[in-house]
């Protein structure tokens, strides 16, 4: 029970690791904003939970569904103690078929929806003295990959953030730090994996494999893998880390 008492609202937790999470923090004790873009979906999500999880449903593309969003969570959890921005788009495509229309579609989710979602929660914190803010980076965000050269650019700015945001509101007693997972198993990957088969010429799955088989630890990684490094930056004890960025992958990357 490390966050007995706590509330968080998690992004895109209708599903995979955003879900994982809010598992984990109410499993801790921690009252659960689950938001994501999905009305039903977040609604069967919060359900499934119990009555420690609140559904949200908000766009973290639209500054006024991100204001109506976090003032509803506050409403019914009574105030903010952490953010966690997970909520992300993933696209593949060599330089020359990158639209602009994926480009813009990725960086206004995974950056700009990190930064007017940490904005927001910062609001509700500064007054308090406290808070966490988890921003949710990757791996992909250390190097360049050459199919994934938007998502890569937006992990890569998360990180960014994360040291920037981490810097400035550390004065107000809020941290800032990020999780950097590898390849995670889930639902998503069946995507991810399509969009090699298509431009590696790979079977389906194939891509999968290769990638699990690659990773030092011997496996993919799953949402599960994750929580551990999550509910940490949340607790008393990580208080004195500021603005970082955490692998949790396996091995795959060592900064």
């Amino acid at each position: 029970m490390r966050l007995q008492g706590k509330t968080a609202l998690i992004t895109g937790a209708a599903r995979g690791i955003g879900l994982e999470f809010a598992r984990a923090y109410i499993a801790e004790g921690a009252t659960v904003a689950l938001a994501d873009v999905n009305s039903a979906a977040v609604t069967h999500a919060a359900e499934s939970l119990g009555p420690q999880a609140h559904p949200i449903v908000m766009d973290v593309t639209d500054q006024a569904s991100i204001e109506a969003g976090f003032a509803e969570a506050v409403r019914r959890m009574g105030q903010l103690d952490i953010l966690i921005n997970n909520a992300a788009l993933f696209s593949a495509a060599p330089i020359v078929e990158i639209s602009r229309k994926d480009y813009d579609k990725l960086f206004a989710v995974n950056v700009a929806g990190t930064l007017f979602c940490t904005q927001a929660a910062a609001r509700h914190m500064i007054p308090r003295g406290t808070g966490t803010i988890i921003n949710m980076a990757s791996q992909a965000g250390r190097r360049g990959e050459g199919l994934v050269a938007v998502y890569c650019a937006t992990k890569a700015a998360v990180i960014s953030l994360t040291q920037s945001a981490g810097l400035d509101l550390i004065k107000h007693g809020i941290n800032v730090n990020a999780i950097a997972p590898g390849v995670v198993d889930g639902e998503h990957w069946d995507g991810v994996d399509a969009f090699f088969a298509k431009y590696e010429n790979k079977a389906a799955g194939q891509k999968k494999r290769e990638v699990g088989q690659a990773v030092p630890f011997g496996r993919m990684g799953t949402a599960a893998d994750l929580t551990g490094m999550a509910i940490f930056l949340a607790t008393p004890e990580a208080k004195y880390i500021v603005a970082q960025c955490f692998g949790v992958d396996g091995g795959n990357w060592m900064a």
